[in-house]
């Protein structure tokens, strides 16, 4: 099994000179393979790496995990410093998530022409998808994700139709390491616990680390942010790492719930096993 070594390159929150913003775009290393989970809202991810000394033109992988502008509009400047990467994202994925927001629908999906642009350096995949030894992406497998799309206000548009928000868009990046599985997925929207449960289902004989992205929990209630910690404290998971969308307030109540167990990424985090 590789070591990994993950560096969060844009975040909510930055505790040095690194640049932030509302979204996440994590370099991660894994033996000799070099992946980039997501790009941000912006391209000044790209300022980052330069800072923390991650050449972005070495990258082997791109990865999005959800069709969010939040993780996929820095793509553009990604693919300007990279000519070799594929980008992975779930089969299906468009330009076409939206959220409520009166009196208007919020766009909030991939920028408009992006997919198009770069067709020939985006790869679609589906189910299990294998990218590289000791790596895989892992679709959604928990019925009924729909209830949590409407829940957060979210949709689609199919042909000038709306329709449900399944998160069918969204994956899970999973690594073998000697310590266990680790999942990232950045903004969780089918539920931190149902995340681990889903890996746990898909590797029975694997015995699951941690977990690493946002879990979207920024204007959730209280009793929410309760039952979501102690749906992950039922899966035994040892460590919990989480930061984007998370939000503050959830933040500390789930560290509290979790025991101390949970750990805040910002710009320049980095975690390794």
């Amino acid at each position: 099994m590789a070591e990994l070594k993950a560096t969060v390159i844009i975040d909510n929150i930055s505790v040095n000179e690194l640049k932030k913003e509302w979204g996440l775009a994590i370099y991660i290393e894994y033996g000799d393979k070099k992946i980039l989970l997501d790009t941000g809202s912006t391209g000044i991810f790209t300022k980052n790496a330069d800072k923390l000394g991650i050449k972005l033109s070495d990258i082997d992988y791109g990865v999005l995990s959800h069709a969010h502008y939040d993780h996929s509009d820095g793509m553009d400047a990604f693919f300007k410093n990279n000519s070799k990467a594929k980008f992975y994202l779930r089969s299906g994925t468009k330009e076409n998530c939206y959220r409520n927001r009166f009196p208007f629908n919020k766009y909030i999906g991939i920028k408009k022409g992006l997919l198009r642009k770069y067709s020939d350096r985006i790869e679609y995949v589906s189910g299990d998808h294998r990218l590289c030894k000791g790596v895989t992406l892992v679709p959604h497998k928990t019925d009924n994700l729909a209830a949590k799309g409407n829940q957060a206000g979210m949709f689609r548009r199919e042909k000038h139709h709306r329709v449900d928000e399944d998160f069918s868009h969204e994956q899970s990046l999973v690594f073998d390491t000697s310590k266990g599985l680790v999942i990232f997925n950045s903004c969780s929207h089918g539920g931190a616990d149902n995340i681990i449960n889903e890996i746990s289902a898909t590797y029975p004989d694997k015995k699951i680390y941690a977990i690493i992205g946002g879990f979207h929990l920024f204007k959730s209630t209280h009793e929410e942010i309760i039952a979501l910690a102690e749906g992950i404290k039922n899966t035994g998971i040892e460590r919990v790492i989480t930061g984007h969308c998370t939000g503050e307030k959830a933040f500390e109540i789930l560290n509290k719930e979790l025991k101390g167990k949970a750990e805040q990424i910002y710009c320049g985090y980095i975690f390794e096993v």
